[in-house]
């Protein structure tokens, strides 16, 4: 057998070469569940016999060819026993593999297979947890691309031509194809590792190049890549950078579209894949639906004055600055992260179109984006349905009810607004009395609390409208008092699921509910102040509560210094409260029995 290539000898040898490939890559996924590996197994055997076949051809042979011929069955040895679960084993191929390479690792011959032998053993570690040795594998394979980019830049070799007869060998388009598939593997990982040692900045940066360089050389499953990509945004949502978030999801929504066109590896698909590709189209939404209302929540930031109501004059200041700001910002940034060909580029920019990345500042701007999430909203609830989906189907309603909120903080007209929270009390209430507080106690809170806060909005709203009128008539009275009414029973809900189960209130609140508890208690203070009653009986009972709940914030803060901090304003309003009501309520009694 002539070992540099010729002879029919050579020939076997690439044949069961390709064969134990073949049977790793594609005969294993047909394999039983009695014998996972079994295909795996024939392979390594196939090719320990092509390394007993090189040895045997060692002695004519050309010492450098030889050396990276055995480099590649190491390699593939190691792979196999690592895909096995064997990685010790798995890791001594790869070693020798490197080690065999190392004097001539920046040669076309040998570096993308040096680079996947780093890849592999980076995957190993983590595979081991030892995710800072990883790192070290990782990074060595990047550098040693970049080096040899800058060095060389030719298409090298795929590992696999080290056993093609010449015929076979590859062009240089689909070595650079598979040359840069290795290296996108190496960004990948590495965007992993840096994930998980929280480098948070970094994992982000590398998952970007990754999906970028995924869809320039069409190396991805859409599925997978459209659910990356919409990780990758709420990375970017967290940083305030909506302009790229919106790129992201955009770019998901429309890569995730390919999933039902492009037949998949076993086209027999089952119901459980419907069902995984329904569940995955509504997480997308659900990322949608974050996007918008984050952008939404930033705005009111932006525009609220020290009472949480709009301040006209900085909603003013920040239109005449867009205008100057938008047309520099969209050309700069839009560089930066573009993903895609140009065909894909066209259908992410329509995407994009549909809904805003810039601020919204006013009533107009912001229906549109709550328009877009409404309707992210409804895809979302149609996968994540109340049976099955229990807590994923509340936080979708609570997202939406969020939403509602922030859309009335842009509303000016106060009927209208209040109609807005009534519309989030209808969608949380039927969730709430459904919920079982025993198993979901944590979300039965949340919506308790919610509830309660927006009837004392609501309240506060028609109050607002009453001290327009004239004089109080009887319905707007009616009004405010069931809204106060309901607002004091939530937050008492609320209070209640904090007492232990001898119905005691504990006696120092756990760091988490201790803000939420004393806005409750500070609120239901206000609201008691706030009942309407013409008999002055009922009114001197409803100040006592209502001093009650002031004094239990003071006496609280007094006994825990610590809680103050957590409630400075409220602190500070229930002790004049404390100071002021008992006078008050000394002046209704010398009214009710003036001969005392």
């Amino acid at each position: 057998m002539a070992a540099a290539g010729g002879g029919s000898g050579w020939g076997v040898v690439c044949e069961k070469f390709r064969t134990a490939r073949m049977l790793s890559a594609v005969e294993s996924r047909k394999d039983p569940e009695t014998e996972p590996y079994r295909s795996k197994y024939s392979a390594r055997a196939l090719l320990q016999e092509v390394k007993q076949l090189l040895s045997a051809a060692e002695e004519g042979g050309e010492a450098r060819l030889l050396a990276v011929r055995r480099a590649v069955l190491e390699y593939e040895l190691g792979v196999n026993h690592t895909d096995t679960e064997e990685l010790s084993a798995g890791e001594e191929h790869l070693q020798r593999c490197t080690q065999l390479l190392e004097p001539h690792r920046l040669s076309p011959d040998c570096v993308s297979l040096y680079i996947q032998a780093q890849n592999s053993l980076g995957i190993l570690w983590s595979e081991r947890d030892e995710i800072k040795t990883a790192q070290t594998y990782l990074e060595s394979a990047e550098a040693l691309y970049n080096q040899y980019m800058k060095e060389d830049g030719n298409p090298p070799l795929d590992p696999s031509e080290h056993f093609m007869t010449e015929e076979e060998k590859l062009t240089d388009q689909e070595r650079s194809k598979r040359f840069e598939k290795a290296y996108t593997h190496t960004l990948y990982y590495l965007a992993q590792v840096y994930q998980h040692l929280e480098m948070i900045e970094k994992a982000a940066q590398y998952c970007h190049t990754t999906l970028k360089r995924q869809l320039e050389y069409c190396g991805y499953y859409p599925v997978e890549w459209a659910l990356n990509a919409a990780t990758l945004s709420q990375y970017y949502l967290s940083k305030q950078c909506f302009m790229e978030s919106r790129h992201c999801l955009a770019a998901a929504s429309v890569i995730f579209s390919q999933a039902g066109q492009v037949p998949s590896a076993e086209d027999n698909e089952t119901e459980q894949d419907q069902q995984d590709l329904r569940q995955r189209k509504a997480e997308i939404a659900r990322c949608w639906i974050k996007y918008c209302l984050n952008l939404l929540q930033s705005a009111r930031k932006l525009l609220e004055d020290n009472i949480g109501e709009l301040d006209p004059d900085r909603q003013s200041e920040l239109k005449a600055q867009r205008k100057k700001e938008e047309d520099e910002k969209e050309k700069g940034r839009k560089k930066a992260v573009l993903f895609g060909t140009s065909d894909i580029c066209d259908s992410v920019l329509a995407m994009e179109e549909k809904v805003s990345s810039v601020y919204p500042l006013d009533f107009q701007e912001a229906r549109e984006i709550f328009l877009v999430a409404q309707n992210y909203v409804q895809e979302a609830k149609e996968f994540f349905q109340v049976d099955g989906y229990v807590t994923d189907h509340i936080e979708i309603v609570q997202d939406h009810s969020a939403l509602f909120k922030v859309l009335a903080f842009f509303e000016e007209d106060y009927e209208r607004r209040c109609k807005m929270h009534k519309r989030r009390v209808d969608m949380l209430e039927p969730v709430c009395a459904d919920l079982n507080p025993q198993y979901y106690l944590l979300i039965s809170r949340q919506l308790q609390f919610e509830l309660a806060d927006t009837y004392y909005e609501m309240m506060d709203l028609k109050v607002a409208i009453g001290n327009r009128l004239e004089e109080l008539d009887s319905h707007t009275i009616k009004k405010i008092n069931s809204l106060a009414q309901l607002a004091i029973k939530y937050y008492e809900l609320f209070l209640d699921s904090l007492r232990n189960p001898d119905k005691v209130f504990p006696e120092e609140l756990e760091e988490d509910v201790l803000r939420p508890a004393m806005v409750a208690k500070f609120h239901i203070a206000r609201l008691y102040g706030k009942l309407i009653t013409s008999d002055s009986k009922k009114q001197l009972e409803n100040m006592q509560t209502s001093l009650e709940y002031y004094t239990f914030l003071v006496d609280y803060c007094e006994k825990y210094p610590d809680a103050v901090r957590a409630v400075e304003t409220e602190l500070e309003l229930s002790k004049e409260m404390v100071g002021l009501l008992p006078t008050r309520m000394e002046r209704l009694r010398a009214k009710l029995c003036p001969f005392i």
